[in-house]
C-alpha cells in the first residue's frame, strides 16, 4: 500500500467516506442550492422557455397565417389574370367581329355608290344617245331638206313643208330594221 492509504487506515477512517460535518455542510449547501435553484431559477427558467416557446409558436402562426394570405393574394391574382385574359380573349373577339362589319359596311357602300355611278353613267349615255339623236335627226333633216330641194329644184324654205317632209323621211328610217339608232 501507499503510505497515504496506510496512514488513514491507521487512523481508522475511510478514505471513501467523508467526514460527517462535511457532510451535513455538504447536505446544507445542497439544501440552499437546491432551494434556491427550484424556488427561484426555475420558475423564472420556465417563464422564459414559455415566452421563448409562445415567441416560436407566434412566430410560426403568424409565418402561417401570412403563408396562408400570400397563397389566398396569389390565387385572387391568378384569378384576375384569368379574368383579364378573358376579357382581353373577348374585346380582340369583338373588335375582330366589328372590323368584320365594318369592312362588310364599307364593301356594300362601295357597291351602292359603284351602282350608283354605274346608274349616273348609264343614264348620262342614254341623255347624250338621246342629244345626238336629236342633232342627228335635226342634221338628217337638214340634210335631206336640202336634198330634196335640190332634186325637187324647188325651195323648202317653208317651216311646215320642211317639218313634214323630215317627218315622214324619219318614219321611213325608222320602220326599216337595218335602221341606224
Amino acid at each position: 500500500m501507499t503510505t497515504a492509504a496506510t496512514l488513514l487506515a491507521v487512523e481508522g477512517e475511510s478514505p471513501i467516506m467523508p467526514h460527517a460535518y462535511e457532510l451535513v455542510v455538504g447536505g446544507f449547501a445542497f439544501l440552499v442550492v437546491f432551494l434556491v435553484v427550484g424556488k427561484i431559477l426555475t420558475p423564472r427558467i420556465q417563464k422564459t422557455l414559455a415566452e421563448r416557446t409562445e415567441a416560436i409558436e407566434g412566430g410560426i402562426k403568424k409565418a402561417e397565417d401570412l403563408q396562408a394570405e400570400a397563397k389566398s393574394t396569389l390565387e385572387e391574382y391568378r384569378t384576375q389574370l384569368a379574368e383579364a385574359r378573358q376579357e382581353a380573349s373577348r374585346l380582340r373577339e369583338e373588335a375582330r367581329e366589328q372590323g368584320a362589319q365594318i369592312k362588310a359596311e364599307l364593301r356594300e357602300e362601295a357597291q351602292a355608290e359603284a351602282r350608283r355611278l354605274i346608274e349616273a353613267a348609264h343614264a348620262q349615255i342614254e341623255a347624250d344617245r338621246q342629244q345626238a339623236l336629236a342633232q342627228l335627226q335635226s342634221e338628217i333633216g337638214r340634210l335631206s331638206t336640202e336634198l330634196a330641194g335640190r332634186i325637187v329644184g324647188e325651195s323648202l324654205e317653208d317651216e311646215a313643208r320642211q317639218r313634214r317632209i323630215i317627218d315622214r323621211f324619219l318614219d321611213e328610217i325608222e320602220a326599216r330594221p337595218e335602221a341606224v339608232r
